[in-house]
């Protein structure tokens, strides 16, 4: 039975890290200064030079490790634990600093004075004539 692990894919895990982040392979290329062919060549690679990995890592705004360590189950078990779970614990922390219905109703307030302003205002031309 052979036990050895299968080595990490470095360039899917880029291409996966970059997809999350919203970066198009363009725009890696250009921060980095190489072709966008370049990126998509590192990213068809299962190794990748140390020296470019930093440069890519420090652009995806991650760790090397977190590029070499990337799994897909960790990302799943992110977002569920950061943004699906806390989201009910979050509700009373908002950053709301005023009641929504208080500004709709001092809109509809100051809407209603204008309308007063130029109905008064359009009487004071009828009466001048």
């Amino acid at each position: 039975m052979n036990t050895t692990t299968k080595p990490k894919h470095l360039g899917r895990n880029i291409s996966r890290i970059r997809e999350l982040r919203g970066i198009k392979q363009e725009a890696l290329a250009m921060a980095i200064g190489v072709s966008q062919q370049t990126i998509s060549n590192i990213e068809g690679s299962e190794s990748v030079d140390e020296e470019k990995l930093a440069l890519i890592a420090k652009e995806l705004e991650v760790t090397v490790d977190a590029i070499k360590n990337f799994s897909e189950d960790a990302v799943i078990n992110y977002f569920n634990n950061n943004f699906y779970d806390n989201s009910h614990s979050n509700v009373g922390n908002t950053l709301c600093t005023f009641n929504p219905l208080d500004k709709v109703v001092e809109l509809y307030e100051r809407l209603v004075q204008a309308e007063k302003e130029k109905v008064e205002y359009l009487e004071k031309i009828l009466n001048n004539k």
